[in-house]
């Protein structure tokens, strides 16, 4: 598996106000006093994290241990819930909906008691944040899983993706765009590059997710003319947004553009060409805004059921990736720029990469108190 490269690089507004964030210590069991401790010394701990992403369509763990300024990968889940699934009708989450998102927190559960995880952090973005049991829904998951979510809002989403895509940035450019269109919304984040690190300017979150716009339009059967209707909705308000921006001037050419989401990462498998996805390939791919336009046209002329078939798409995805098109045609019509870098990367590298710094700076501060002899 990969490492998660060090982003150091990045700094956020609420960067040092990180220990406010809600942290868990997973308890372990207890060992048996009888327990022989024959073949002990083996057994080395490893200091470990873990971070989970409850969004509108997907359930992601990330199981990490330290690696210098970054991590390396020891475990990793992903399962497509659809916990948003009706909520745009009804703004609840259906009781379906939670079970399979509680049956695949249940495998998250397992797998971090397994690699003896001591510091985890669990958020849920849109789904949860708009609906009216959102709250009583994390209280059932800890009830059911015993891991505790937080409900983070649409800024601390979007800082939390450009963090954990702060690897890909090219500090040749001062200024970075970070997207992320998610199952319940898109959060875009504007960044400079200052003393060298790249500074938050600005973030929006907008209510334009694949899931959300797949039950408004049905997905399965977009049309070009809703394909457009989307398409345009959202570049009014990302145009808007981007306009506001100091180095909006019509002159791009210090900017970057970085997209992080299931829209890009399959755009990015199909240009390349791939047989099935494979997250080390696209991590990091480079296309050129023509490359975009092409693909999506492509998509476009494909029926469902051939997008269904398409190994980079598949059935869970098939009525979702049109709508997600259409806001990323938004984006880089809204910022024409030459070229789009795809990150499979974002919020849960951005959780493990701000814990590795918090806990590293703790045990800085423990040295030089235990030098200086004060408690």
């Amino acid at each position: 598996m990969p490492s998660g490269e060090s982003s150091e690089s990045l700094r956020g507004n609420s960067d040092e106000a990180q220990d406010t964030e809600k942290t868990q210590r997973i308890p372990q069991k207890a060992k048996s006093p009888h327990k022989s401790h024959k073949n002990s010394h083996k057994t080395k701990s490893r200091e470990t994290y873990a971070a989970i992403d409850l969004g509108t369509n997907n359930c992601r763990l990330l199981i990490v241990e330290p690696q210098g300024n970054s991590f390396k990968v020891i475990d990793s889940f992903s399962r497509i819930v659809r916990l948003g699934e009706g909520l745009e009708s009804s703004n609840k989450l259906s009781a379906e909906a939670m079970q399979r998102t509680i049956d695949a927190l249940r495998v998250c559960a397992t797998k971090i008691r397994r690699h003896n995880v001591r510091r985890v952090r669990c958020v849920a973005t849109e789904a949860c944040r708009k609906a009216e049991n959102g709250e009583a829904f994390i209280s059932q998951i800890e009830k059911s899983t015993r891991l505790r979510f937080e409900i983070i809002g649409g800024k601390d989403e979007a800082e939390l993706a450009a963090i954990g895509c702060g690897a890909l940035f090219d500090r040749q450019f001062p200024h970075a765009i970070v997207f992320d269109i998610g199952g319940g919304s898109t959060e875009i984040t504007c960044l400079s590059l200052k003393k060298g690190r790249y500074e938050l300017q600005d973030m929006i979150s907008l209510p334009f997710g694949v899931v959300r716009l797949s039950e408004k339009y049905d997905g399965k059967n977009i049309s070009r003319g809703v394909y457009a209707q989307i398409r345009d909705e959202a570049e009014e308000l990302i145009r808007a947004f981007a306009e506001k921006q100091t180095f909006y001037d019509g002159n791009l050419s210090d900017v970057q553009l970085i997209g992080t989401s299931g829209t890009v990462t399959t755009l990015a498998a199909i240009h390349k060409g791939l047989q099935k996805y494979n997250r080390n390939v696209v991590d990091g791919t480079v296309m050129k805004h023509d490359e975009v336009i092409a693909v999506i046209k492509s998509l476009m002329n494909m029926s469902h059921e051939e997008r269904q078939n398409n190994n980079c798409i598949g059935k869970e995805r098939a009525d979702l990736v049109l709508s997600g098109c259409a806001v990323l045609e938004a984006i880089i019509r809204a910022w024409p720029l030459e070229n789009l870098k795809i990150a499979d990367r974002g919020i849960r590298e951005g959780i493990l990469l701000r814990l590795i710094r918090k806990t590293r700076r703790r045990q800085k501060i423990r040295r030089v108190r235990k030098a200086r002899g004060t408690p």
